[in-house]
């Protein structure tokens, strides 16, 4: 997998983000996350947005990062927010999530960032088992999310 910085907006992530969209909409029978993000979230130095991409060219994986500091929805000075972390169903099992987090953990790092902090749900247990198994801990909960019963959140130290 080529692992591609893109803009928010880059047509290969409208892309894997309406088919996230569409996942969710199947796990949790609702109209998807409807936590607010802006292409700017990802823009350096607040983020960044990442693509894989296969040795065909196509698009594959996503996923990306936003500052967060203390705020009234509970993160933390120095938090990286994890963001859109997307496999297509035919390329699961792989590993690439893994590769995918692995880069966007060394660029929040990079930017100076402590702790990377992510928000997932009950019905994707196969993200909790990868969050889990890469050093992710259970943390208070933060973000849009945090008043939900199937909400779960995890926070790594960088």
């Amino acid at each position: 997998m080529n692992i591609r910085r893109v803009p928010f907006d880059h047509p290969d992530a409208v892309k894997l983000n309406d088919e996230v969209q569409a996942e969710y909409h199947e796990r949790y029978g609702d109209g998807g996350d409807a936590t607010v993000l802006a292409p700017e979230d990802f823009r350096p130095p607040n983020g960044v947005y990442f693509i894989g991409y296969d040795e065909l060219g196509r698009p594959v994986a996503t996923g990306g990062w936003r500052r967060q500091d203390k705020n009234d929805e509970g993160n933390e000075d120095g938090d990286a927010e994890l963001k859109r972390m997307y496999v297509i169903r035919e390329m699961r099992g792989l590993g690439l999530a893994r590769r995918m987090l692995t880069a966007l953990e060394e660029d929040a790092r990079a930017a100076g960032r402590t702790r990377m902090v992510l928000e997932t749900g009950t019905e994707q247990p196969e993200a909790i088992a990868l969050y889990t198994s890469s050093g992710y801990e259970p943390c208070a909960k933060f973000g849009y999310y945090r008043l939900h019963e199937s909400s779960r959140c995890y926070a790594k130290a960088l």
